[in-house]
């Protein structure tokens, strides 16, 4: 019978577990970070303009349908300004957005919005850069002209 060993390998010497349980406390505590992050999420919270007033003065990302043409010049001093109105309900509330920064290039009236700020004397002042357009899906049906 053929018996192979590996160079500097004795099966009479006892290995120190040691390095086992550092390689699982790592393993364990990269596992609880992975499910933290996922749970907790990015931290700032999303909202539309209905409930955006319960939340003046806070860091959120606000939601929703850009109702007119804007007005203004994201790259001036004085920036762009548009309105903002909910997704849902009957009467959806809306809210003036300035925003200053880069414009994505399918950001128009009636489109759908992501944009971080915090609510200041009623307008929604965006920070410079954040600005995002939802693309609209294209597993959702087709709206019929019946």
């Amino acid at each position: 019978m053929l018996v192979f060993r590996l160079p500097g390998y004795d099966p009479g010497v006892k290995r120190s577990p040691a390095r086992l349980v550092i390689a699982l406390s790592v393993a364990a505590a990269l596992a609880v970070f992975i499910l933290y992050t996922s749970i907790a999420g990015a931290g700032t919270p999303q909202i539309s303009p209905s409930t955006l007033a319960q939340h003046e003065g806070e860091d959120v990302e606000l939601v929703g349908t850009v109702v007119n043409k804007p007005v203004g010049d994201a790259q001036s001093a004085g920036g762009m300004r548009f309105v903002l109105k909910d997704d849902h309900g009957t009467m959806p509330a809306r809210t003036r957005v300035l925003y200053k920064g880069s414009v994505p290039d399918l950001f128009r009236q009636g489109r759908q919005v992501v944009v971080e700020g915090t609510l200041r004397e009623g307008t929604f002042v965006a920070k410079p850069g954040s600005l995002i357009t939802k693309c609209p899906s294209k597993y959702t049906p087709a709206k019929s002209n019946t």
